[in-house]
C-alpha cells in the first residue's frame, strides 16, 4: 500500500469516526474528539513497534525491555494504549477509562503534552448524552479505529504527515466550518514542501510560522535541515488547532518546539528583551484577508499627508502598538495581510528570509495597502512573487501568491514567476507535482528568466507600474494563435464538400432500394 492508498484509509476511518459522533457533537468540534482518538492509535501502534524491536533486541527480559522503551520518543504504559481502550469497549465506564488514559499520557510525558486535552472529556453526558447511549458511542468509535486498514506504525506510514493530512481532509469536509469564515485554509502538503524549500533554513535557525495552524509548515522546515538542529516557534489563536500542533510536533519527535496558544497580532508571545523575539526563517499561511484583525488596540481615522501636502481623500487607520510593527502604515480594519506582513517583517532577523503564503489582492489593492507596499518596496524587502494554480487549498478556490521577503538584499529588483498554469488536475483539487515543485525552486534559486514563466523586474520597472506587483503586468504568457492558411483552408472545404456529394448521391440510392 502506497502513502497515498494508507492516507486514503485513514481518511475514510476517521469520517467513520466523525459520523458515529455526528448525533452528539456539533460539526465544528467532531474532528477534536476524532483527531485525538486517532493520536492515541498513532502512539500505540508506535509504542507496539517498538515493544516488538525491544522484545527481539533483549528476548523477552522485562527489565531490559522497559529500559529500552523509557529512552522512546515517548513513554506509554498499556493502559494507555488503544488495544487496551478497544479492549474495554463495553465496561460501564468507558468514558472514564479514556479519560484516564488520555491523563497519564499527558502525565508520563510531562511538560511536552502539559493540557494537551483539556478541553476533551470523553464521558460528558453534556455531549454524549446519558450513560446507554454515551457507552454505545464510544464503543462504536473504538471500533471504527480498530480495523486493518490503518496500521500506523513508523515502518508502515514513512515520512506520511497522518495528524496532519487527517486535519487537511476534515477541513475540506467541513468548509462551511468557523475556519472558512475566518480566512483560515490548511497549507496543502505540497505547498509546504515548495515554501521549506524556498527560504532554505540551515542548521540553528531560528524558524517562526504566527500562525502555525497544524504545524505542517514548520515541519516540513524542520525536515529541511540535517538532523533537525533548528529551533521550532510558532503561535496559533484556535485552542483545538493549537493543541493539535503540540500533538503533531510531539509525533513527529520535535519535542522542545515553542508553540504558543493566542491571537498573534493582539498579543504576540515570543518575546525576548521586551521586544518581539528576531527569527531567520518565517514561514506562513495566515488567514486571507483577515476582517476585524485590530481588536485589542487603539485606533482612530487620519487623512495621509505627505511632503505637506494630502496626498489621497480617503482615510487610514493609526494605532497604538506597543512593538511598533506597522513603520510602514496600518491596514485597514477589514483586511489583515498586510498586518501578518508587518508583524513578520519586524520579527525576522536583519539576514532573515521569509516565504509567505497571502492572496492576489496583497499584491495590487490600493488605498493604504498600496502606500504600506509601496514603502515596503522602496526598502528592498521583496525578494519574489510566485503565483500559485488556482483550487490548491481546500475551502477557497481562487489562485494564491506566494511572497519571498529578505532582508539586506543586494538585488534591487523582483523575480515574478508565473506557476500558475502549471500542476496536476484532480477531481476536486488541484495539486502541485514534484517536477512543478522543482521547476519554480530552480527558477528562484538561479534568479533566471524564463519565457512565458518568470521576468525579472527592475524597481524602475515596478515605479512604472504604481508598485501594482499583479503578476500578469510583468511575465507575458500570451500565446500568438497559428496563423490560418487561407488557401490551404479553401482546399479542405472542398473537399470536405465533395465527400458530402457523394455520400448524399449514395444515400438517395439506398432510399430508392427501399422504396421510399
Amino acid at each position: 500500500m502506497n502513502e497515498k492508498q494508507l492516507q486514503d484509509k485513514i481518511n475514510g476511518t476517521i469520517w467513520s469516526a466523525c459520523d458515529t459522533l455526528r448525533s452528539s457533537i456539533p460539526g465544528g468540534n467532531y474532528k477534536d474528539y476524532a483527531l485525538v482518538m486517532l493520536f492515541v492509535k498513532y502512539l500505540s501502534d508506535t509504542y507496539k513497534e517498538e515493544k516488538e524491536k525491544a522484545d527481539k533486541i533483549y528476548n523477552g527480559n522485562d527489565v531490559m525491555i522497559e529500559r529500552y522503551l523509557s529512552r522512546s520518543k515517548f513513554i506509554l504504559k498499556e493502559e494507555c494504549t488503544f488495544d487496551y481502550l478497544y479492549n474495554k469497549r463495553k465496561e460501564d465506564n468507558i468514558g472514564e477509562i479514556i479519560n484516564k488514559a488520555l491523563e497519564t499520557i499527558a502525565t508520563l510525558n510531562g511538560v511536552k503534552l502539559l493540557n494537551l486535552f483539556a478541553g476533551v472529556d470523553f464521558n460528558s453526558e453534556v455531549i454524549f448524552g446519558k450513560k446507554k447511549e454515551k457507552n454505545a458511542i464510544l464503543k462504536t468509535l473504538l471500533s471504527d479505529f480498530n480495523n486493518d486498514d490503518i496500521d500506523l506504525r513508523p515502518s508502515k506510514i514513512g515520512n506520511l504527515d497522518v495528524i496532519g493530512n487527517a486535519y487537511e481532509y476534515l477541513i475540506a469536509r467541513f468548509a462551511g466550518d468557523s475556519g472558512k469564515k475566518g480566512g483560515e485554509f490548511y497549507t496543502p502538503a505540497e505547498v509546504s514542501t515548495l515554501l521549506a524549500k524556498l527560504v532554505e533554513p540551515k542548521e540553528n535557525d531560528r524558524i517562526y510560522d504566527p500562525a502555525c495552524g497544524s504545524g505542517s509548515l514548520l515541519l516540513k522546515a524542520v525536515k529541511e535541515v540535517k538532523d533537525k538542529k533548528v529551533s521550532i516557534y510558532g503561535q496559533e489563536s484556535n485552542s483545538s488547532t493549537y493543541n493539535l500542533c503540540r500533538m503533531n510536533m510531539f509525533l513527529h519527535g520535535v519535542n522542545d518546539a515553542h508553540i504558543e496558544w493566542g491571537d498573534t497580532l493582539s498579543n504576540p508571545l515570543h518575546l525576548e528583551h521586551d521586544d518581539l523575539m528576531k527569527f531567520d526563517i518565517i514561514v506562513s499561511n495566515p488567514p486571507f484577508s483577515l476582517d476585524k484583525w485590530a481588536k485589542g488596540f487603539e485606533v482612530a481615522n487620519t487623512t495621509i499627508i505627505e511632503n505637506g501636502k494630502k496626498k489621497d481623500t480617503f482615510k487610514m487607520e493609526t494605532s497604538i502598538d506597543p512593538y511598533n510593527r506597522f513603520e510602514y502604515g496600518v491596514p485597514p480594519k477589514s483586511i489583515g495581510d498586510y498586518a501578518f506582513i508587518q508583524h513578520m517583517l519586524k520579527s525576522l532577523s536583519d539576514n532573515g528570509k521569509m516565504a509567505v503564503v497571502l492572496p492576489h489582492g496583497t499584491l495590487f489593492r490600493g488605498s493604504s495597502e498600496g502606500l504600506i507596499r509601496k514603502k515596503i518596496l522602496e526598502n528592498n524587502l521583496i525578494d519574489a512573487v510566485i503565483g500559485l494554480p488556482e483550487n490548491l487549498f481546500y475551502g477557497v478556490s481562487i489562485p494564491a501568491t506566494i511572497v519571498i521577503f529578505k532582508k539586506n538584499r543586494k538585488r534591487k529588483d523582483v523575480l515574478f514567476i508565473e506557476a500558475s498554469r502549471e500542476y496536476e488536475k484532480g477531481k476536486n483539487q488541484n495539486t502541485l507535482t514534484n517536477e512543478n515543485i522543482q521547476k519554480i525552486y530552480n527558477t528562484y534559486i538561479k534568479h533566471i528568466e524564463i519565457d512565458k514563466y518568470s521576468h525579472i523586474a527592475t524597481m524602475d520597472e515596478i515605479k512604472e507600474n504604481e508598485y501594482n506587483l499583479n503578476i500578469k503586468r510583468y511575465v507575458d504568457t500570451f500565446e500568438e494563435e497559428e496563423e490560418i492558411d487561407i488557401e490551404e483552408t479553401k482546399k479542405n472545404i472542398a473537399k470536405v464538400n465533395e465527400e458530402l456529394q457523394v455520400l448524399e448521391k449514395e444515400l438517395e440510392k439506398t432510399l430508392e432500394e427501399l422504396g421510399f
